[in-house]
């Protein structure tokens, strides 16, 4: 592919765009709320809104390329791998724009799914990016291609790249059905990598593979239970001599500590704590804004609340990491999709805590308490702005009171 086909700095047009982008994503009760310091008293309600929340750089980022996109090639056909964000108001507003999908969750073979695209085809890469084979064969089919990708993303994947050139296993912390961790487990396979890694959802899987270096497991009982993570053709013989460890950057960072900490013990035990460096490595691969949104609620939850909501997509890990934190603090906590989900005396919520790839909604009666009430507000970094205005709108709302007032 022509560098000219390949854009992932945008086409300079955010001021053409962000008139859009204002009415789409902006919040005029959400503005207010931050200036008051994140603060809102009336009534009988006391609302707080953590100090970080909702859209990242990267996602921020992700979303305006999308509309420059558009507005770049206005008669072009668009194309995206897969959801842009998990934000369903997010990709609901790209398909209203004419960008078609051609994936969920990088489900299918990019030999079928891209059999009908060519040269005057764009296509965009969202903020998780996409497997390496999909990118090589976007290059093949000469696709235009816009690569959103997330910085935060790309740094995790440049240790991983680096894990498979020395001959070392990526250990993953994620979710091994996440498009972010299908991408950075394809790096291991660019640029002449050894293509060996194993993903590890938890310190439970963490602690089935420091089993297995200790000799406390067989081969075959770390296969029956972590095959669903594991590179084809996977040994845990020998690939699990030398690994290094990375994570899918939403996770909670505090396990993704733990889960090095484990693994890094038990290498030491195994070969010696003198020998660590010839078979263990670690590197700090956060997101700055997954932590600084997860920091952001623990200062939060400092304050007396009787209810919590969490704003976010409810295949969205990081969203569903903030409503597990909150819960453990506040229990009447919701995970609502979108402000919608509030209907007066109904919520609709996904259950803090219940698995990522279940998507179930349950609607609950009676879920704001009678007299004066302390709520906690946070959102996930692939919420935007409107969507929390709206919830706090539906919060009112179901209080008697009107967003229209406050604003004046």
């Amino acid at each position: 592919m022509q560098d000219q086909k390949y854009f992932r700095k945008g086409f300079k047009m955010r001021g053409e765009v962000q008139h859009l982008l204002d009415r789409d994503y902006r919040s005029e009760i959400v503005d207010r709320v931050r200036e008051n310091g994140n603060y809102l008293d009336t009534g009988d309600l006391t609302l707080r809104i953590a100090d970080e929340f909702g859209f990242c750089y990267g996602v921020d980022r992700a979303v305006d390329y999308a509309f420059q996109t558009r507005e770049k090639f206005p008669d072009r056909r668009i194309f995206i791998t897969g959801d842009m964000i998990h934000n369903p108001s997010m990709n609901d507003r790209l398909r209203d724009m004419g960008i078609e999908f051609l994936s969920e969750g990088f489900n299918g073979h990019p030999d079928e799914l891209f059999d009908t695209l060519g040269p005057e085809d764009v296509v965009l890469l969202p903020a998780f990016g996409a497997p390496v084979e999909w990118v090589r064969k976007l290059r093949e089919r000469e696709a235009i291609v816009v690569d959103t990708t997330c910085g935060s993303v790309l740094s995790v994947w440049k240790r991983v790249t680096r894990y498979a050139k020395k001959g070392f296993t990526s250990i993953i912390h994620g979710k091994y059905y996440h498009e972010e961790t299908k991408a950075t487990a394809s790096q291991t396979r660019k640029d002449g990598g050894n293509g060996k890694y194993l993903v590890v959802r938890n310190l439970v899987e963490t602690g089935y593979v420091v089993d297995f270096i200790l000799g406390r497991m067989q081969p075959e009982e770390l296969r029956e239970k972590l095959s669903h993570g594991m590179s084809p053709g996977f040994d845990p013989e020998e690939d699990l001599q030398r690994v290094g460890v990375a994570n899918q950057t939403t996770m909670l960072m505090s396990e993704t500590m733990a889960v090095g900490e484990e693994l890094r013990r038990a290498m030491a035990e195994r070969y010696g704590a003198e020998n660590l460096d010839e078979h263990f490595e670690l590197f700090d691969t956060i997101c700055s804004a997954t932590q600084d949104r997860q920091d952001a609620l623990f200062d939060l939850l400092e304050h007396p609340l009787d209810v919590m909501i969490v704003i976010g997509g409810y295949n969205s890990s990081n969203t569903n990491n903030l409503a597990i934190i909150a819960k453990e603090r506040v229990p009447q906590t919701y995970h609502i999709a979108n402000g919608d989900c509030i209907a007066g005396d109904t919520i609709h919520h996904k259950p803090a805590g219940t698995p990522l790839d279940a998507r179930e909604e349950v609607a609950e009666t009676g879920w704001l308490p009678d007299g004066p009430v302390r709520i906690g507000l946070t959102a996930g970094a692939s919420t935007p702005n409107s969507q929390i205005g709206l919830a706090v709108d539906h919060i009112l709302e179901a209080r008697g009171l009107s967003a229209g007032a406050i604003l004046g």
